[in-house]
């Protein structure tokens, strides 16, 4: 239900903004990294007590490489790369710790719809590698695990800026480790 309720918020701003000037903000040569905390996703959510989380932290970089795509939009290619940990103390000595990373290319599609506004949406093709250990005192038992895999994600987002360099982003689908990214965007 949260994340529905921010989609419609985040729909009601983007419309809410549509009678502004339609300028491009993404182009070909434009360079873009973004740098954010994820919210959603439900990793070990059946536990209540004993869980410390390290928030998804996502950081991603896009360079336009094509104008003129539908009149106004442009292609653009980079990387993603997030991180995301976990780690539970049962209270009697002995517990576990997972961590997850997650990289790979990324591919998007840039359309401006509204002045300020960067929108987009993409795929990525993702690298995912999980790893769990035990801690703490098992009687005699050594346990530690690790697997990796590969999968598509789609993603849609959109960056406003505040300034010619400097603004805020959104994504939202972009990797399994969560529902979504925000945080900020630093063109250059």
């Amino acid at each position: 239900m949260k994340m529905k309720s921010l989609l419609l918020a985040v729909l009601f701003i983007c419309g809410f903004m549509m009678a502004n000037a339609q300028t491009s903000t993404f182009e070909k040569g434009t360079k873009v990294f973004n740098l954010g905390v994820g919210f959603g996703g439900n990793y070990y959510s059946g536990y209540n007590t004993g869980i410390t989380r390290t928030p998804l932290i996502g950081a991603s970089f896009d360079i336009g490489v094509k104008d003129g795509i539908l009149d106004k939009g442009t292609i653009g290619v980079g990387g993603y790369v997030a991180y995301k940990g976990y780690k539970y103390e049962s209270g009697y000595g002995y517990g576990w710790k997972s961590t997850n990373l997650v990289i790979g290319p990324r591919g998007t599609f840039h359309y401006p719809l509204v002045d300020k506004l960067d929108t987009y949406v993409g795929v990525l093709l993702a690298y995912h590698i999980v790893s769990e250990k035990q801690t703490g005192n098992w009687e005699g038992y050594n346990y530690s695990a690790s697997s990796s895999s590969v999968y598509f994600s789609g993603f849609i987002g959109a960056r406003y800026y505040f300034s010619e360099k400097f603004g805020l982003m959104l994504e939202l689908g972009s990797g399994n480790l969560g529902s979504g990214t925000i945080g900020i965007a630093l063109k250059f």
